[in-house]
């Protein structure tokens, strides 16, 4: 038998990094919680903002996901994919093996987030970390500080072009804004066409018109994969550097990154709201822009400081116990993503329930709890009496080219 048959295959549970499939877990529920809308919402919507004309309980907890949720756990959760990167590298060149299993790990991701996009929900976020995943090769020979480095100026430089299009906005012809604004008229026309197709549409005219939708996204690509890069170096500093593994080692970095980046973080995020969190027209007025940009600035501080201070209360025995307490299901991140999208096609769309446009924000955030609280206890089931998650068992099997033991032993291993 060669050596990676022996050394290189998939992490068995004593390898695992409890602190991440953790943080695993939350960011899949803070993502959720931002997804959830978007089933009920038209995709040409999405640079909208807050819905306009909430109130009381709705309102506020719109506006609390808002600062606090949006654009951080997606965050968050790319930081944690650079670092499982990071993992897999580690131990692939230990194993004196090639790139090839990384590569076919990123081909199925790619072929599952495009199925995602097109059957469930378009708004998938697999596919591009697939494309920037095969990125991430570019960088795999780089020190652990360079890697940082390159990621925070990948970052600035895509928040960068945000602020250059809000003063391109501010200078630009009065005919030019018209256009704009009589383009963003179109799409808003288009995007009620698309909802009634969503509310009332059988599974062929919705998969139909999730198609139609998708190009949108794959051109939003253009900038979400550079960002979901620059995080996913960001991730792969973070394990390399030893923050991730050994907390306690790094108490004093990680109390210094909270208390830097929660004050930056939230106060970008609230500058960013006193602009505006509902844009009618989308992003064709400057101030809509700065208010957008100034909020993709906040995220990563924001989602850092998130990290840094579940990293610290890691190293507590009642805070590792809370956190933990969802690990199972980032165990099973790739299952629950995808689930969490079959449960809302189904409830939202004409060929289930067809409640599109009928929850509440209030019910949304019920409605992500409620299920995420289900997914967690349905991991714990599984993960009790199978090594890995059903799309994770996949998974590892055309990584690595030979089909994993799924099932436990009788002794639990």
């Amino acid at each position: 038998m060669d050596r990676q048959q022996v050394t290189f295959g998939p992490t068995t549970a004593g390898e695992r990094i409890g602190l991440l499939d953790a943080l695993r877990a939350w960011a899949l529920l803070g993502i959720f919680l931002v997804n959830l809308p978007w089933f009920t919402r038209p995709w040409q919507e999405f640079d909208r903002g807050m819905l306009p004309g909430l109130q009381g309980l709705d309102h506020a907890l719109a506006w609390g996901l808002h600062v606090f949720v949006a654009g951080k756990f997606w965050i968050l959760f790319s930081i944690l994919f650079g670092a499982g990167f990071a993992l897999m590298a580690e131990r692939a060149a230990a194993a004196g093996v090639s790139a090839r299993p990384y590569v076919r790990r990123m081909l199925v991701l790619l072929v599952l987030g495009v199925a995602h996009a097109l059957l469930l929900w378009v708004g998938d976020i697999l596919h591009t970390y697939a494309m920037a995943g095969l990125l991430m090769l570019v960088f795999r020979g780089l020190a652990p500080r360079a890697q940082l480095v390159a990621g925070l100026l990948m970052f600035c430089a895509v928040m960068a072009l945000g602020f250059l299009t809000g003063l391109g906005l501010m200078v630009s012809p009065a005919d030019v804004l018209a256009e704009l604004r009589a383009a963003s008229a179109v799409e808003t026309a288009a995007g009620l066409e698309a909802g009634a197709v969503y509310a009332g549409g059988g599974f062929a005219a919705v998969t139909a018109q999730r198609l139609a939708d998708f190009s949108s996204v794959v051109a939003m690509n253009v900038l979400i994969v550079p960002m979901a890069l620059s995080m996913f170096l960001i991730g792969s500093w973070l394990l390399r550097s030893g923050l991730l593994r050994d907390g306690a080692a790094h108490r004093r970095f990680l109390l210094k990154l909270a208390a830097a980046c929660l004050p930056l973080g939230l106060g970008l995020t609230l500058w960013s709201t006193s602009i505006g969190v509902t844009f009618p027209d989308g992003m064709v007025d400057a101030p809509s822009v700065f208010a957008a940009s100034l909020h993709q600035v906040g995220a990563l501080p924001l989602a850092l400081a998130w990290l840094a201070l579940a990293a610290l209360a890691w190293q507590s025995g009642p805070g590792r116990r809370v956190l933990a307490l969802a690990a199972p299901a980032g165990r099973m991140a790739l299952t629950n993503y995808l689930g969490q999208s079959l449960v809302a096609s189904l409830v939202f769309y004409g060929y289930g329930l067809a409640l599109w446009g009928m929850i509440p924000p209030a019910g949304l955030v019920a409605l992500a709890l409620g299920v995420f609280a289900l997914q967690v206890l349905a991991s714990r089931w599984w993960l009790q009496r199978y090594r890995f998650g059903p799309l994770e068992w996949l998974w590892r099997w055309i990584t690595y080219g030979r089909r994993p033991a799924l099932r436990r032993r009788a002794d639990g291993a």
